[in-house]
């Protein structure tokens, strides 16, 4: 491939950038797309609804506020679109993809866990965290990660007292 095609193909404004910056923002890219695809198929699902004057009840309307989520490539700052809807019939835009109030992709919370089941004191779970996620791994600081133990704690209490009366367990033949 010629230089000429090579910059083409990547693009001037990421020449010069490493190899961590290239992940985050062709997974930016990724999610935002996805993300779009989300709101064009609800989008086209509320296509009939009308408005007493003719007008699409459900419409776009904007974006909520930029937010970053912290995945394994990664802190990825998204934008969710938001949904008017005309109607009043209460209909919303949550996505899938990133759900409201979704700071850490599921990876990143179950390798919390993980750690500290491997040992890591919750003093060094924030600098086991920026090793493995650069050094922009915010809010897993010790008090979110003590909060988390404790409600780990509150899960397997849970599960150690679920009732088994009508469990039947029995011998497997071969």
């Amino acid at each position: 491939m010629s230089k000429d095609k090579c910059k083409e193909a990547v693009g001037l404004s990421e020449i010069g950038l490493g190899l961590e910056e290239l992940i985050r923002r062709g997974a930016r890219r990724v999610i935002q797309e996805a993300i779009e695809v989300e709101l064009a198929e609800l989008l086209e699902q509320f296509s009939n609804v009308k408005t007493l004057s003719g007008q699409r009840a459900v419409v776009r309307n904007g974006y909520l506020p930029e937010r970053e989520v912290l995945t394994g490539a990664g802190p990825i700052a998204v934008k969710v679109p938001k949904v008017r809807d005309r109607s009043g019939s209460g209909v919303k835009f949550n996505s899938a993809i990133v759900p409201p109030y979704v700071r850490k992709s599921p990876r990143v919370s179950a390798a919390l866990p993980w750690l500290y089941l491997k040992g890591i004191s919750t003093g060094d779970m924030s600098e086991a965290l920026s090793v493995l996620l650069g050094e922009d791994a915010k809010g897993l600081s010790a008090n979110v990660v003590s909060r988390l133990k404790a409600q780990w704690a509150d899960e397997h209490a849970r599960w150690n007292q679920r009732d088994l009366s009508a469990a039947r367990y029995g011998t497997c033949s071969k």
